[in-house]
């Protein structure tokens, strides 16, 4: 797993006194073009620490926030649900979000490792045609997990009575 990047701050500098980035140096940080942060604020999810010289100033929490944001969207989290998330006060709530989104990574964990299975075995297959080998059948019958459009399925859980915040 890649470890998350760090803000270096200033150790001679009064706590209350963090050091602010700009957004080239936050993009950057990231990998990601200033455009995508610029989104991101429009959005909700991201909010400038403050603005010097007209120019957005970015601070170690806003740091942590562009992580939780690619690492949400890595997981097959949209931006409207990281906003949703992000937006709702109430620690149990958040925390019920959060675990129906483990439970949907984990259903796709295990669709991946059965599809790797399915590519594995047809990679290794000796016969002609790897679709009609009996121990490809097989592997294709014991498949747990069916493969779902996930906009459909997440626009029918967001249709249920859960609490959702909006953003």
């Amino acid at each position: 797993m890649t470890a998350l990047p760090t803000l270096q701050v200033n150790v001679n500098m009064k706590s209350n006194e963090a050091e602010l980035i700009t957004i080239g140096a936050l993009a950057q940080r990231f990998g990601l073009a200033t455009h995508v942060l610029r989104h991101w604020e429009a959005m909700g999810l991201l909010q400038p620490a403050e603005r010097v010289n007209g120019r957005r100033r970015y601070s170690e929490q806003d740091v942590a926030r562009v992580a939780l944001i690619q690492r949400g969207k890595a997981a097959g989290l949209s931006l409207q649900q990281m906003g949703d998330l992000i937006a709702v006060p109430d620690p149990a709530v958040r925390r019920k979000l959060l675990a129906q989104h483990r439970e949907d990574l984990n259903r796709r964990i295990e669709e991946l490792v059965a599809s790797r299975g399915l590519l594995d075995h047809a990679l290794e297959c000796r016969a002609t045609d790897f679709t009609n080998c009996p121990a490809f059948r097989k592997l294709v019958h014991d498949l747990r997990t069916p493969v779902v459009d996930r906009r459909t399925a997440l626009v029918g859980r967001r249709n249920t009575s859960e609490p959702v915040a909006s953003s």
